[in-house]
């Protein structure tokens, strides 16, 4: 196991590196944290240096386990990014972005992955996998003093709020695909699964997540939460809610989000202020170790048997998930073409898809063609937008101007 503590070493050492330069890098840099440790997990595993090799039924317990703690972490800073009374003016344009954007995304995903010689039923799970908008690598974007400064309030708490709710939701696609994937026997007892999944967790997290604020709010009126418990409450409580989801097998990345939605009804907004900078640094930073076992455990071989038909695939899915849809949609969601283009563009597939990748293996869909598939998207994806943040963001504020600072346009968008 000696390539633990390696691992251990590089990856803390290039946190505190990739810290100590986090708002330049930022401003100027064309590359993010995510792509920083793809390229390092790259380096060390057996297509370059090989230091590290990790085994098969490891890997997958490591996506599966880590991709879902990152993700709980992430949708409930997600769900407690604004305040529950700016989220209201938001409900009908997120309706449409999960029940419109969201199952086009994966139709046409599915559609493309086609063309790599998958099966019908496969090629629309490989799409269900890769339909959810990242919420950790989205929080690269739409977080920080840059983005403050050149994207509109709007496009920010939309991409937030979207890419926490449709990873939540994503266990219904995939799980219904797993479904269809498995022998006929089994089809009956996976859907009743997913419909406990999406009806326990969802329960489960409203009722934990009203308790923890309502609990938070008797703590404060008696000055009984101290500084340090209060930066962390947020992230014990998704903890927490993830644990309990799981004891009765329910969503427990939908029972966390559900449950920040709740809290975020109860809490008042200064307590969450304080725990932005926390959320934000664990969206930034804690996703360097699986973007660096991707890097290691990359299925060169897999990607090589694809074929050609890959090309098409991945471009078709970088230009048409989600850009010609969202597009289509700017005047329903209340958004400038330049902004409709933004959003488009960067929904960016990550953790999430990778950890639904590990649910339909754990499921027992464990066709490698589908585990090379979502992971060179995920790959170029990670690389396309990595490159593209900055530069894009850039493109954005000089195109449309003032139009993108953010707290001006949400004090003018504020409930009287």
């Amino acid at each position: 196991m000696t390539w633990l503590p390696l691992t251990l070493a590089v990856l803390g050492l290039t946190g505190v590196l990739l810290a100590l330069i986090s708002e330049p890098m930022q401003r100027r840099l064309p590359f993010t944290e995510a792509l920083v440790a793809l390229v390092l997990g790259v380096l060390a595993g057996p297509m370059v240096l090989d230091l590290v090799r990790v085994e098969e039924h490891v890997r997958d317990l490591l996506l599966l386990e880590g991709g879902r703690v990152l993700l709980a972490a992430s949708v409930m800073a997600a769900a407690l990014r604004y305040p529950a009374d700016r989220l209201t003016g938001l409900v009908r344009p997120l309706l449409l972005l999960l029940a419109v954007v969201l199952p086009v995304a994966a139709l046409v995903s599915g559609v493309a992955a086609l063309a790599v010689g998958l099966p019908l039923v496969l090629a629309l799970l490989v799409g269900a996998c890769l339909a959810p908008t990242d919420p950790v690598l989205a929080a690269a974007v739409v977080t920080g003093a840059p983005a403050e400064r050149t994207l509109a309030e709007r496009v920010r708490a939309l991409l937030t709020t979207e890419s926490g709710a449709n990873d939540g939701l994503g266990i219904v696609l995939v799980g219904v695909l797993v479904a269809a994937a498995l022998p006929a026997a089994a089809v009956t007892e996976a859907l009743g699964k997913v419909l406990w999944q999406v009806g326990a967790g969802t329960v489960i997290g409203g009722l934990l997540g009203w308790a923890a604020g309502w609990a938070l709010r008797r703590a404060l009126d008696h000055h009984d939460l101290g500084e340090g418990p209060e930066l962390v409450y947020t992230l014990l409580l998704a903890a927490g809610v993830l644990g309990a989801a799981r004891l009765v097998d329910a969503g427990g990345v939908l029972a966390v989000f559900v449950a920040g939605l709740a809290y975020n009804h109860m809490v008042p907004s200064t307590p969450r202020r304080h725990q932005e900078a926390v959320d934000e640094g664990i969206n930034r930073y804690a996703v360097l170790p699986l973007f660096a076992l991707l890097g290691v455990v990359l299925p060169w071989a897999g990607w090589r048997d694809l074929g050609w038909g890959a090309v098409l695939f991945v471009v078709a899915v970088l230009l048409l998930r989600r850009l010609p849809v969202v597009l289509a949609l700017a005047g329903s969601l209340g958004t400038t073409r330049p902004q409709a283009v933004f959003m488009g563009w960067y929904g960016p597939m990550g953790v999430s898809a990778l950890f639904y990748l590990a649910h339909a293996r754990h499921e027992g869909v464990d066709d490698p063609a589908v585990f090379a598939a979502v992971t060179l998207v995920v790959t170029v994806s990670a690389v396309v937008f990595g490159l593209t943040a900055s530069p894009g963001r850039r493109l954005y504020a000089a195109r449309v101007g003032h139009e993108g600072t953010g707290r001006q346009e949400a004090q003018e968008e504020a409930p009287s």
